[in-house]
C-alpha cells in the first residue's frame, strides 16, 4: 500500500455514520432469502467461532450467493473512514450479497463501541489472533476486503479503504455479482 493510500485514507476527520433508519433496512431486506435472512438476523454482532465457524459460515452460502469480506478493526482510521460505505452498499446489496465482517487484532469492547456507533446490517467474526484472515489470505492489510463469487471462487483483494461508495459497488457488480 502506498504512502499516498494511508494519507488518503486517514484524512477529513471522523466520518459520520451512513446507518439507515430501522423501517429502511427492514424495506430493504423484505423477503430475502433465508442464509442472507440469517446474516441480517445478526446484524452489527461479533460472533465467535475462529476458522471453523467462519468456514462453517462460507460453506453455506457456497453455490447460493456471493460473499463480501471486509476486514476491519476500531483502531484502523483508514477502516473508520470506509465504514460508512460499507453501511450504505451492504443495504444495498444485502438481497442478493452476503456481506461479513472480519474484526481482526481488536478487544471485543472497543469492537463493540465501534459498531454502537457505526452499525451494520451483518455480523462481524472476531478474529485477534488473524487466524481466520490468515485461512483467506487476508492478513497484511487494514482494511481489506474479499470478495467470492457465488461459486466460493475468491475473485478479488482490495487492499486498503474505499474511498467512495461508487468504487466499493463498483467491485461488488465485478468481482461478487459480475
Amino acid at each position: 500500500m502506498s504512502l499516498a493510500t494511508l494519507i488518503a485514507g486517514c484524512g477529513g476527520g471522523q466520518p459520520k455514520s451512513a446507518a439507515p433508519s430501522a423501517p429502511t433496512v427492514t424495506s430493504a431486506f423484505k423477503g430475502s432469502p433465508p442464509p442472507l435472512a440469517s446474516l441480517h438476523a445478526q446484524a452489527n454482532q461479533l460472533l465467535g467461532g475462529g476458522v471453523r465457524g467462519f468456514d462453517a459460515r462460507l460453506s453455506g452460502l457456497r453455490g447460493r450467493y456471493p460473499v463480501v469480506v471486509n476486514k476491519w478493526a476500531s483502531w484502523c482510521t483508514p477502516c473508520q473512514s470506509e465504514f460508512p460505505e460499507f453501511q450504505r452498499a451492504a443495504v444495498a446489496y444485502g438481497k442478493q450479497v452476503a456481506f461479513i465482517g472480519l474484526n481482526g487484532k481488536d478487544h471485543d469492547g472497543s469492537a463493540a463501541a465501534f459498531l454502537k456507533q457505526f452499525p451494520v446490517t451483518y455480523p462481524s467474526y472476531t478474529d485477534p489472533d488473524e487466524s481466520i484472515a490468515r485461512s483467506i489470505q487476508a492478513a497484511t492489510f487494514y482494511p481489506q476486503t474479499v470478495f467470492y463469487n457465488r461459486r466460493g471462487t475468491r475473485m478479488y483483494d482490495h487492499a486498503g479503504p474505499y474511498l467512495s461508495a461508487q468504487a466499493l459497488e463498483r467491485d461488488i457488480r465485478r468481482y461478487a455479482l459480475g
